[in-house]
């Protein structure tokens, strides 16, 4: 990739990620613009696509940059179809942020694959949403409570467990950035009070390094020209290029 496509980069991220691009982007004169949106889009993929695409659609016509890089994965799929008009776009092979925070899609697929029932926990995940534990459990009684009245309380609190019955292990990854002790301990209490088991990984920044200073190699990056899109594959490249009857309307 020639310096004069990565002269001008503009990051586009997910909030959960908002420390670790703030501290490995911060010395690097390339990185012009950095924006982060809110964390939960991808539960909405539909909405994820149409306010990343407003967003780059706005950072181009003001910003100018020669590359814009996301800082999130497939995403739900909400990142397929979003596309520029004048500069390249830079997405990482990842199904979601926590590939960029182990640093490698393969380290990844093994975790999950040697440790099925993982839910990851993370500093931005942990600020940003709140995670399953007692505090989840306690602030969505509550609501539903003052909404729906104890009875229906009850059922829906019974739907909303039901689900976490597919998990046995809260994962907490970090970079060393943003991450504190009472975090660690946090997640802690959130397993021992679901009955989970408990893994603190050390992440890699490496993948995010690359993605910040535009070292895009294509074994861990899609770089599209302007006008085209992404698509998910079903093989581990995760994302490719999307052909037109491919594209997400």
């Amino acid at each position: 990739m020639s310096n004069e496509r990565t002269a001008r980069i503009a990051v586009l991220f997910c909030a959960v990620l908002e420390d670790e691009i703030e501290h490995y982007s911060k010395d690097l004169p390339q990185v012009i613009h950095a924006e982060k949106l809110e964390q939960g889009l991808h539960n909405e993929p539909d909405r994820l696509r149409s306010t990343l695409q407003a967003t780059i659609d706005r950072v181009e016509s003001e910003v100018k940059p020669t590359a814009i890089v996301l800082g999130y994965g497939l995403c739900s799929r909400g990142t397929e179809a979003v596309t520029t008009k004048a500069a390249l776009l830079v997405v990482p092979r990842a199904h979601d942020c926590i590939t960029l925070l182990l640093g490698d899609k393969r380290v990844y697929a093994n975790y999950v694959r040697e440790h099925p029932g993982t839910y990851w926990y993370s500093p931005g995940w942990n600020r940003h949403h709140i995670p399953p534990g007692k505090k989840r459990y306690d602030t969505l009684y509550a609501q539903y409570v003052e909404k729906y009245g104890e009875d229906d309380a009850e059922f829906l609190m019974e739907s909303e467990q039901h689900w976490f019955q597919a998990y046995n292990l809260a994962a907490y990854v970090d970079l060393g950035v943003g991450v504190t002790q009472e975090d660690i301990d946090y997640t802690k209490g959130c397993a021992e009070w679901l009955k989970w088991s408990f893994d603190h990984q050390r992440g890699n920044p490496q993948l995010l390094i690359d993605l910040l200073s535009g070292n895009w190699e294509d074994e861990k990056f899609l770089v599209l020209q302007p006008g085209q899109t992404l698509a998910m594959t079903a093989d581990d490249r995760v994302i490719t290029i999307a052909a037109p009857k491919d594209s997400v309307s």
